[in-house]
Protein backbone atom coordinates (compact mmCIF):
# COMPACT_ATOMS: atom_id res chain seq x y z
CA UNK A 1 0.00 0.00 0.00
CA UNK A 2 1.44 3.36 -1.01
CA UNK A 3 2.11 5.71 1.89
CA UNK A 4 0.46 9.09 1.62
CA UNK A 5 2.59 12.01 2.80
CA UNK A 6 0.60 14.84 4.26
CA UNK A 7 1.50 18.41 3.40
CA UNK A 8 2.24 20.70 6.36
CA UNK A 9 -0.03 23.64 6.87
CA UNK A 10 1.15 27.00 5.50
CA UNK A 11 0.98 28.38 9.03
CA UNK A 12 3.34 25.69 10.33
CA UNK A 13 5.78 26.22 7.47
CA UNK A 14 5.82 29.98 8.01
CA UNK A 15 6.29 29.52 11.74
CA UNK A 16 9.19 27.08 11.25
CA UNK A 17 10.79 29.33 8.64
CA UNK A 18 10.68 32.37 10.91
CA UNK A 19 12.22 30.39 13.78
CA UNK A 20 14.97 29.05 11.52
CA UNK A 21 15.78 32.49 10.16
CA UNK A 22 15.95 33.76 13.70
CA UNK A 23 18.41 31.04 14.62
CA UNK A 24 20.55 31.51 11.52
CA UNK A 25 20.62 35.20 12.28
CA UNK A 26 22.64 34.31 15.39
CA UNK A 27 25.37 32.79 13.23
CA UNK A 28 27.84 33.98 10.64
CA UNK A 29 28.52 32.22 7.35
CA UNK A 30 31.80 30.44 6.58
CA UNK A 31 33.70 27.54 5.07
CA UNK A 32 32.38 24.02 4.55
CA UNK A 33 34.01 20.66 4.92
CA UNK A 34 33.88 17.44 3.00
CA UNK A 35 32.64 15.08 5.68
CA UNK A 36 31.04 17.01 8.46
CA UNK A 37 27.82 16.50 10.27
CA UNK A 38 25.52 19.01 8.56
CA UNK A 39 22.98 19.15 11.34
CA UNK A 40 22.03 18.01 14.80
CA UNK A 41 20.31 15.03 16.34
CA UNK A 42 16.92 14.78 18.03
CA UNK A 43 17.93 16.82 21.05
CA UNK A 44 20.22 19.19 19.18
CA UNK A 45 17.58 21.96 19.15
CA UNK A 46 16.54 21.63 22.79
CA UNK A 47 18.12 24.99 23.61
CA UNK A 48 15.53 26.43 21.18
CA UNK A 49 12.36 24.62 22.35
CA UNK A 50 10.09 26.38 19.88
CA UNK A 51 12.22 25.26 16.95
CA UNK A 52 12.48 21.72 18.35
CA UNK A 53 8.70 21.33 18.54
CA UNK A 54 8.13 22.74 15.06
CA UNK A 55 10.85 20.61 13.43
CA UNK A 56 9.55 17.44 15.07
CA UNK A 57 6.05 18.19 13.83
CA UNK A 58 7.37 18.90 10.32
CA UNK A 59 9.20 15.58 10.25
CA UNK A 60 6.00 13.76 11.16
CA UNK A 61 4.45 15.45 8.13
CA UNK A 62 7.23 14.37 5.78
CA UNK A 63 9.71 17.26 6.01
CA UNK A 64 13.28 17.03 7.31
CA UNK A 65 15.01 20.18 8.53
CA UNK A 66 18.41 20.27 10.25
CA UNK A 67 21.16 22.84 10.46
CA UNK A 68 24.51 23.69 11.97
CA UNK A 69 27.14 26.39 12.25
CA UNK A 70 30.79 25.66 13.10
CA UNK A 71 33.61 28.09 13.83
CA UNK A 72 37.27 27.01 14.06
CA UNK A 73 40.14 29.31 15.09
CA UNK A 74 43.54 27.66 14.66
CA UNK A 75 47.10 28.92 14.94
CA UNK A 76 50.72 27.98 15.56
CA UNK A 77 53.82 29.70 16.98
CA UNK A 78 56.96 30.16 14.92
CA UNK A 79 58.77 26.93 14.08
CA UNK A 80 62.13 25.89 12.61
CA UNK A 81 62.34 26.40 8.84
CA UNK A 82 65.73 26.90 7.14
CA UNK A 83 63.92 27.33 3.81
CA UNK A 84 60.41 27.29 2.35
CA UNK A 85 58.64 27.10 -1.00
CA UNK A 86 55.30 27.90 -2.56
CA UNK A 87 53.70 24.82 -1.00
CA UNK A 88 55.08 25.32 2.51
CA UNK A 89 53.39 25.99 5.80
CA UNK A 90 54.69 29.45 6.61
CA UNK A 91 57.04 29.36 9.62
CA UNK A 92 55.96 32.69 11.13
CA UNK A 93 53.48 32.63 14.00
CA UNK A 94 50.03 32.86 12.46
CA UNK A 95 46.36 32.08 12.92
CA UNK A 96 43.39 31.53 10.62
CA UNK A 97 39.71 30.80 11.03
CA UNK A 98 36.92 29.05 9.19
CA UNK A 99 33.18 29.18 9.69
CA UNK A 100 30.49 27.05 8.05
CA UNK A 101 26.71 27.02 8.16
CA UNK A 102 24.38 24.45 6.61
CA UNK A 103 20.63 24.19 6.25
CA UNK A 104 19.40 20.69 5.36
CA UNK A 105 15.92 20.32 3.88
CA UNK A 106 14.52 16.90 3.02
CA UNK A 107 11.17 15.69 1.71
CA UNK A 108 9.60 12.23 1.77
CA UNK A 109 8.32 11.51 -1.73
CA UNK A 110 6.85 8.02 -1.40
CA UNK A 111 7.55 4.97 0.74
CA UNK A 112 11.31 4.81 1.29
CA UNK A 113 12.06 7.72 -1.07
CA UNK A 114 13.60 11.02 0.00
CA UNK A 115 15.00 14.13 -1.65
CA UNK A 116 17.60 16.07 0.35
CA UNK A 117 19.18 19.48 -0.33
CA UNK A 118 21.93 21.16 1.68
CA UNK A 119 22.41 24.93 1.34
CA UNK A 120 25.71 26.18 2.76
CA UNK A 121 27.23 29.60 3.30
CA UNK A 122 30.98 29.58 3.91
CA UNK A 123 33.86 31.92 4.67
CA UNK A 124 37.46 31.58 5.79
CA UNK A 125 40.86 30.05 5.06
CA UNK A 126 43.14 27.39 6.47
CA UNK A 127 46.63 28.18 7.70
CA UNK A 128 48.95 29.12 4.79
CA UNK A 129 45.92 28.71 2.51
CA UNK A 130 45.68 25.03 3.50
CA UNK A 131 49.14 24.01 2.31
CA UNK A 132 52.32 22.68 3.85
CA UNK A 133 51.09 19.60 5.74
CA UNK A 134 49.81 16.45 4.02
CA UNK A 135 47.79 15.57 7.15
CA UNK A 136 46.37 19.09 7.25
CA UNK A 137 45.22 20.05 10.77
CA UNK A 138 41.75 21.47 9.96
CA UNK A 139 39.32 19.47 7.84
CA UNK A 140 36.94 22.44 7.87
CA UNK A 141 39.48 24.29 5.72
CA UNK A 142 39.66 23.27 2.10
CA UNK A 143 41.95 24.87 -0.42
CA UNK A 144 39.26 27.16 -1.83
CA UNK A 145 38.64 29.72 0.86
CA UNK A 146 37.11 33.20 0.67
CA UNK A 147 37.19 36.45 2.58
CA UNK A 148 33.52 37.11 1.84
CA UNK A 149 30.53 34.83 2.49
CA UNK A 150 29.97 32.35 -0.34
CA UNK A 151 26.72 30.45 -0.84
CA UNK A 152 26.55 27.13 -2.68
CA UNK A 153 24.75 23.76 -2.62
CA UNK A 154 27.11 20.97 -1.51
CA UNK A 155 24.41 18.28 -1.47
CA UNK A 156 21.33 17.69 -3.60
CA UNK A 157 20.47 14.02 -3.90
CA UNK A 158 17.67 11.48 -4.18
CA UNK A 159 17.66 8.36 -1.99
CA UNK A 160 15.49 5.26 -2.19
CA UNK A 161 15.51 2.65 0.58
CA UNK A 162 13.98 -0.75 -0.16
CA UNK A 163 13.12 -3.09 2.72
CA UNK A 164 14.25 -6.69 2.33
CA UNK A 165 13.07 -7.79 5.80
CA UNK A 166 10.07 -7.12 8.02
CA UNK A 167 12.11 -6.58 11.20
CA UNK A 168 13.74 -3.25 11.88
CA UNK A 169 16.76 -1.78 13.65
CA UNK A 170 17.35 1.57 15.29
CA UNK A 171 17.88 4.29 12.72
CA UNK A 172 21.27 5.87 12.17
CA UNK A 173 22.22 9.06 14.01
CA UNK A 174 22.46 10.90 10.70
CA UNK A 175 21.13 14.45 10.13
CA UNK A 176 20.78 13.58 6.43
CA UNK A 177 18.12 10.98 7.29
CA UNK A 178 14.63 11.10 8.76
CA UNK A 179 14.25 9.80 12.31
CA UNK A 180 12.82 6.34 12.88
CA UNK A 181 13.68 2.69 12.47
CA UNK A 182 15.20 1.21 9.31
CA UNK A 183 14.65 -2.26 7.86
CA UNK A 184 17.31 -4.61 9.22
CA UNK A 185 18.04 -5.86 5.70
CA UNK A 186 17.75 -3.17 3.08
CA UNK A 187 18.93 -1.80 -0.23
CA UNK A 188 19.68 1.90 -0.54
CA UNK A 189 20.26 3.80 -3.77
CA UNK A 190 21.58 7.38 -3.77
CA UNK A 191 22.12 9.61 -6.78
CA UNK A 192 23.04 13.29 -7.03
CA UNK A 193 25.55 15.70 -5.51
CA UNK A 194 27.12 14.61 -2.23
CA UNK A 195 30.32 13.88 -0.35
CA UNK A 196 31.87 10.47 -0.98
CA UNK A 197 32.31 10.34 2.81
CA UNK A 198 28.52 10.45 3.27
CA UNK A 199 28.59 6.76 2.23
CA UNK A 200 32.17 5.43 2.34
CA UNK A 201 34.87 5.15 5.03
CA UNK A 202 32.49 5.97 7.89
CA UNK A 203 33.68 5.44 11.46
CA UNK A 204 31.88 6.00 14.76
CA UNK A 205 34.89 7.56 16.47
CA UNK A 206 36.64 9.57 13.77
CA UNK A 207 34.78 10.80 10.69
CA UNK A 208 33.43 14.27 11.52
CA UNK A 209 35.71 17.28 11.99
CA UNK A 210 32.83 19.26 13.46
CA UNK A 211 32.38 16.98 16.48
CA UNK A 212 35.46 14.70 16.57
CA UNK A 213 39.09 14.99 15.36
CA UNK A 214 39.96 17.99 13.19
CA UNK A 215 42.88 16.53 11.23
CA UNK A 216 41.75 15.40 7.79
CA UNK A 217 44.01 12.32 7.84
CA UNK A 218 41.98 11.19 10.87
CA UNK A 219 38.60 11.99 9.31
CA UNK A 220 39.29 9.65 6.36
CA UNK A 221 41.92 7.31 4.94
CA UNK A 222 44.81 9.60 4.01
CA UNK A 223 46.17 7.62 1.06
CA UNK A 224 42.82 7.24 -0.75
CA UNK A 225 42.39 10.05 -3.27
CA UNK A 226 38.65 10.46 -2.69
CA UNK A 227 36.68 12.10 -5.52
CA UNK A 228 35.90 15.76 -4.84
CA UNK A 229 36.08 19.25 -6.19
CA UNK A 230 38.16 21.87 -4.37
CA UNK A 231 35.37 22.33 -1.80
CA UNK A 232 35.05 18.58 -1.19
CA UNK A 233 31.95 17.56 -3.19
CA UNK A 234 31.18 15.43 -6.21
CA UNK A 235 28.31 14.07 -8.31
CA UNK A 236 27.64 10.37 -8.58
CA UNK A 237 25.56 7.35 -7.68
CA UNK A 238 25.89 4.66 -5.01
CA UNK A 239 24.16 1.41 -4.07
CA UNK A 240 24.26 -0.12 -0.58
CA UNK A 241 23.09 -3.42 0.95
CA UNK A 242 23.06 -4.11 4.70
CA UNK A 243 21.62 -6.83 6.92
CA UNK A 244 23.02 -5.85 10.33
CA UNK A 245 25.98 -8.21 10.02
CA UNK A 246 27.36 -7.45 6.58
CA UNK A 247 27.33 -4.41 4.34
CA UNK A 248 28.24 -3.93 0.69
CA UNK A 249 28.63 -0.50 -0.94
CA UNK A 250 29.55 0.51 -4.47
CA UNK A 251 29.66 3.91 -6.14
CA UNK A 252 30.75 5.79 -9.25
CA UNK A 253 31.66 9.49 -9.04
CA UNK A 254 32.90 12.40 -11.11
CA UNK A 255 36.46 13.59 -10.58
CA UNK A 256 37.98 17.05 -10.71
CA UNK A 257 38.82 18.39 -14.16
CA UNK A 258 42.13 19.85 -12.93
CA UNK A 259 44.20 18.96 -9.88
CA UNK A 260 42.46 20.46 -6.85
CA UNK A 261 40.01 22.06 -9.28
CA UNK A 262 36.61 23.55 -8.54
CA UNK A 263 34.99 22.10 -11.67
CA UNK A 264 34.29 18.41 -12.23
CA UNK A 265 35.45 16.65 -15.39
CA UNK A 266 32.50 16.59 -17.85
CA UNK A 267 34.00 13.62 -19.75
CA UNK A 268 32.53 10.99 -17.43
CA UNK A 269 33.52 8.09 -19.70
CA UNK A 270 37.19 9.10 -19.54
CA UNK A 271 37.51 10.58 -16.04
CA UNK A 272 35.84 8.81 -13.11
CA UNK A 273 36.24 7.15 -9.74
CA UNK A 274 34.88 3.74 -8.73
CA UNK A 275 34.66 2.80 -5.04
CA UNK A 276 33.66 -0.43 -3.35
CA UNK A 277 33.38 -1.26 0.33
CA UNK A 278 32.74 -4.47 2.29
CA UNK A 279 31.64 -4.05 5.92
CA UNK A 280 31.56 -6.67 8.66
CA UNK A 281 29.74 -5.56 11.80
CA UNK A 282 31.05 -7.49 14.79
CA UNK A 283 30.59 -7.96 18.53
CA UNK A 284 33.74 -8.56 20.57
CA UNK A 285 32.94 -9.51 24.14
CA UNK A 286 29.41 -8.31 23.50
CA UNK A 287 30.63 -4.88 22.40
CA UNK A 288 30.00 -3.50 18.88
CA UNK A 289 32.70 -3.05 16.30
CA UNK A 290 33.18 -2.95 12.55
CA UNK A 291 35.74 -3.88 9.91
CA UNK A 292 35.55 -2.08 6.57
CA UNK A 293 37.63 -2.81 3.48
CA UNK A 294 37.60 -0.11 0.78
CA UNK A 295 38.95 -0.43 -2.76
CA UNK A 296 39.06 2.36 -5.30
CA UNK A 297 40.16 3.15 -8.82
CA UNK A 298 40.48 6.73 -10.09
CA UNK A 299 41.03 7.86 -13.66
CA UNK A 300 41.99 11.51 -14.05
CA UNK A 301 44.33 13.64 -16.13
CA UNK A 302 47.04 13.11 -13.54
CA UNK A 303 50.66 12.73 -14.56
CA UNK A 304 53.16 10.04 -13.73
CA UNK A 305 56.26 11.13 -11.83
CA UNK A 306 58.37 10.35 -14.87
CA UNK A 307 56.32 12.78 -16.97
CA UNK A 308 56.60 15.51 -14.34
CA UNK A 309 60.35 14.99 -13.96
CA UNK A 310 61.10 14.69 -17.70
CA UNK A 311 63.88 17.28 -18.27
CA UNK A 312 63.11 17.56 -21.99
CA UNK A 313 59.32 17.50 -22.27
CA UNK A 314 57.77 17.81 -18.80
CA UNK A 315 53.99 17.94 -18.63
CA UNK A 316 52.08 20.53 -16.61
CA UNK A 317 51.31 19.70 -12.98
CA UNK A 318 47.71 20.89 -13.14
CA UNK A 319 46.58 19.03 -16.27
CA UNK A 320 48.16 16.22 -18.27
CA UNK A 321 47.73 17.24 -21.92
CA UNK A 322 48.54 13.76 -23.17
CA UNK A 323 46.23 11.27 -21.53
CA UNK A 324 44.30 10.06 -18.52
CA UNK A 325 46.01 7.91 -15.88
CA UNK A 326 44.58 5.49 -13.33
CA UNK A 327 45.34 5.17 -9.62
CA UNK A 328 44.53 2.06 -7.54
CA UNK A 329 43.74 2.53 -3.84
CA UNK A 330 43.01 0.36 -0.79
CA UNK A 331 42.01 1.07 2.82
CA UNK A 332 41.20 -0.86 5.97
CA UNK A 333 38.93 0.87 8.49
CA UNK A 334 38.45 -0.55 12.01
CA UNK A 335 36.39 0.51 15.00
CA UNK A 336 35.70 -1.22 18.32
CA UNK A 337 34.02 -0.33 21.58
CA UNK A 338 36.50 -1.30 24.31
CA UNK A 339 34.54 -0.39 27.44
CA UNK A 340 31.54 1.67 28.40
CA UNK A 341 32.04 5.11 26.78
CA UNK A 342 35.48 4.15 25.36
CA UNK A 343 36.10 3.30 21.71
CA UNK A 344 39.11 2.77 19.46
CA UNK A 345 39.62 3.20 15.72
CA UNK A 346 42.33 2.59 13.14
CA UNK A 347 42.83 3.04 9.40
CA UNK A 348 45.48 1.71 7.04
CA UNK A 349 45.54 3.05 3.48
CA UNK A 350 47.62 2.70 0.32
CA UNK A 351 47.72 3.86 -3.27
CA UNK A 352 49.99 2.66 -6.06
CA UNK A 353 52.11 5.84 -5.88
CA UNK A 354 52.80 5.90 -9.63
CA UNK A 355 51.01 9.19 -10.31
CA UNK A 356 50.31 12.46 -8.56
CA UNK A 357 47.33 12.71 -6.25
CA UNK A 358 44.48 14.76 -7.67
CA UNK A 359 41.77 15.67 -5.16
CA UNK A 360 42.18 14.82 -1.45
CA UNK A 361 45.74 15.16 -0.17
CA UNK A 362 49.29 14.21 -1.17
CA UNK A 363 49.84 10.98 0.76
CA UNK A 364 50.70 7.53 -0.63
CA UNK A 365 50.73 5.37 2.51
CA UNK A 366 49.06 6.11 5.84
CA UNK A 367 48.41 4.49 9.21
CA UNK A 368 46.19 6.21 11.77
CA UNK A 369 44.53 5.23 15.03
CA UNK A 370 43.23 6.57 18.27
CA UNK A 371 40.87 6.50 21.24
CA UNK A 372 37.62 8.34 21.98
CA UNK A 373 36.21 8.59 25.51
CA UNK A 374 32.85 9.97 26.64
CA UNK A 375 32.76 11.91 29.92
CA UNK A 376 30.27 9.83 31.91
CA UNK A 377 32.89 8.93 34.53
CA UNK A 378 33.27 12.61 35.47
CA UNK A 379 29.53 13.34 35.20
CA UNK A 380 29.81 14.92 31.74
CA UNK A 381 28.22 12.18 29.56
CA UNK A 382 27.93 14.42 26.47
CA UNK A 383 31.57 15.52 26.54
CA UNK A 384 34.21 13.74 24.45
CA UNK A 385 37.97 13.53 24.80
CA UNK A 386 40.08 12.08 21.98
CA UNK A 387 43.69 11.17 21.29
CA UNK A 388 44.93 9.96 17.90
CA UNK A 389 47.79 10.03 15.43
CA UNK A 390 48.63 9.52 11.79
CA UNK A 391 51.83 8.51 10.02
CA UNK A 392 51.98 9.34 6.32
CA UNK A 393 54.54 8.36 3.70
CA UNK A 394 55.35 9.71 0.26
CA UNK A 395 56.17 7.40 -2.64
CA UNK A 396 59.66 7.36 -4.13
CA UNK A 397 58.42 9.32 -7.15
CA UNK A 398 56.83 12.00 -4.96
CA UNK A 399 59.98 12.34 -2.84
CA UNK A 400 62.09 12.74 -5.98
CA UNK A 401 59.69 15.34 -7.35
CA UNK A 402 59.68 17.37 -4.11
CA UNK A 403 63.46 17.10 -3.73
CA UNK A 404 63.92 18.47 -7.25
CA UNK A 405 61.97 21.61 -6.29
CA UNK A 406 58.55 20.46 -7.50
CA UNK A 407 55.44 22.04 -5.98
CA UNK A 408 52.25 20.04 -5.43
CA UNK A 409 48.79 21.32 -4.59
CA UNK A 410 49.42 20.94 -0.86
CA UNK A 411 53.15 20.21 -0.43
CA UNK A 412 56.40 21.64 -1.83
CA UNK A 413 59.18 23.33 0.11
CA UNK A 414 61.52 23.78 -2.87
CA UNK A 415 63.83 21.09 -1.48
CA UNK A 416 63.48 17.95 0.64
CA UNK A 417 65.29 15.88 3.24
CA UNK A 418 62.72 13.15 3.22
CA UNK A 419 61.03 11.30 6.05
CA UNK A 420 57.57 10.15 7.16
CA UNK A 421 55.15 12.82 8.34
CA UNK A 422 53.81 12.31 11.88
CA UNK A 423 50.71 14.06 13.23
CA UNK A 424 49.32 13.73 16.77
CA UNK A 425 46.03 15.26 17.91
CA UNK A 426 44.21 15.59 21.23
CA UNK A 427 40.91 17.36 21.84
CA UNK A 428 38.26 17.93 24.48
CA UNK A 429 34.76 18.66 23.19
CA UNK A 430 32.38 19.99 25.84
CA UNK A 431 28.59 20.14 25.55
CA UNK A 432 28.02 23.57 27.08
CA UNK A 433 24.27 23.45 26.37
CA UNK A 434 21.94 21.16 24.39
CA UNK A 435 22.95 21.66 20.76
CA UNK A 436 25.95 23.87 21.62
CA UNK A 437 29.52 22.51 21.88
CA UNK A 438 32.90 24.09 22.54
CA UNK A 439 36.13 22.17 21.87
CA UNK A 440 39.82 22.75 22.56
CA UNK A 441 42.29 21.02 20.24
CA UNK A 442 46.08 20.60 20.16
CA UNK A 443 48.19 18.98 17.43
CA UNK A 444 51.86 18.30 16.86
CA UNK A 445 53.25 17.67 13.36
CA UNK A 446 56.74 16.27 12.79
CA UNK A 447 58.41 16.46 9.36
CA UNK A 448 55.60 18.55 7.79
CA UNK A 449 55.23 17.71 4.09
CA UNK A 450 57.69 14.82 4.58
CA UNK A 451 60.55 17.23 5.23
CA UNK A 452 62.89 16.56 8.15
CA UNK A 453 64.46 20.00 7.69
CA UNK A 454 61.30 21.75 8.90
CA UNK A 455 59.31 21.67 12.11
CA UNK A 456 58.08 20.27 14.38
CA UNK A 457 54.93 22.42 14.36
CA UNK A 458 52.62 22.82 17.35
CA UNK A 459 49.06 23.89 16.57
CA UNK A 460 46.19 24.96 18.83
CA UNK A 461 42.53 25.38 17.95
CA UNK A 462 39.18 26.36 19.40
CA UNK A 463 36.02 24.97 17.80
CA UNK A 464 32.51 26.25 18.53
CA UNK A 465 29.38 24.60 17.11
CA UNK A 466 25.63 25.03 17.31
CA UNK A 467 23.27 22.51 15.72
CA UNK A 468 19.54 21.90 15.50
Amino acid sequence: MKRRVACPSPRRLLRAASLLLGLLGLTSPAIAQQAGSPGGGDDGAAIFPGIARELKALQEEGWLVHGQATFVLQGHPRFRSPYQGAGSLKPEASAANTFSSDLIIGRRLWHGAEAVVDVSVTRGFGLSNSTGVAAFPNNEAFRLGSTEPTIFVPRAFFRQTIALSDDTVEGEDDPLRFDGALPRERLTFTVGKMSVWDIFDRNSYSHDARTQFLNWALVGAGAVDYAADARGWTIGAAAEWEDGTWGLRAGAFQVARRVNGLFLDPSITRGWQLLGEVDRFTRLGGRPGAVRVIAGLSRTRQSSWGELLDPVNPVGFELNPRNYRTKAMLALNLEQEIADNLGAFARLSWNDGRTQNWMFTEMDRAVSGGLSLKGASWNRPEDTVGLAGNVGWASAGRRQYLASGGIGFITGDGALRGGPEYAIEAFYDAAVAPGVNLAFDAQQVFNPAYNRDRGPVTLFAIRARVAF
